[in-house]
C-alpha cells in the first residue's frame, strides 16, 4: 500500500498576512494591543468618549501606516540591517601599533 503524504510548499518563506511580512505582524498586534489597554484606561479614568475615539483613532491609523510603511520599505530583515548598521562606528582608532605588532609573535 502506497502512502499519500502531503507536500508543504514554501517552507521557507516569511509569513505573510495581507501584506505584512515576517515580525511586522507581531509589531502591529503590540500596538493594537497598547491601544485597547489605552482605551480601556481612559474608560475607566472617566476621560469622555468624543475625546478618547478621536485619539484612539488617531494612534491607531498612525499605527498602521507606519507598521505597513516599514513592512514595505525593509521587508523580512531589512529593519534590523538597518538598525545594525547604524550602530556600527565610522571609524576604528588606535592610539598605538602595540596591538598590531604583538600580532606577529603569537
Amino acid at each position: 500500500m502506497a502512502s499519500v503524504y502531503q507536500i508543504n510548499k514554501g517552507v521557507s518563506k516569511p509569513i505573510m498576512f495581507k501584506g505584512l511580512k515576517a515580525q511586522y505582524i507581531a509589531y502591529l498586534a503590540i500596538g493594537l494591543v497598547l491601544l485597547l489597554l489605552g482605551f480601556a484606561i481612559g474608560y475607566i479614568l472617566k476621560v469622555g468618549l468624543l475625546i478618547l475615539m478621536p485619539i484612539v483613532g488617531i494612534f491607531g491609523s498612525a499605527l498602521f501606516f507606519s507598521v505597513f510603511r516599514l513592512s514595505h520599505r525593509f521587508g523580512e530583515h531589512g529593519l534590523m540591517k538597518f538598525l545594525a548598521k547604524r550602530n556600527l562606528p565610522t571609524h576604528i582608532q588606535f592610539r598605538s601599533r602595540r596591538l598590531f605588532t604583538q600580532l606577529k609573535h603569537q
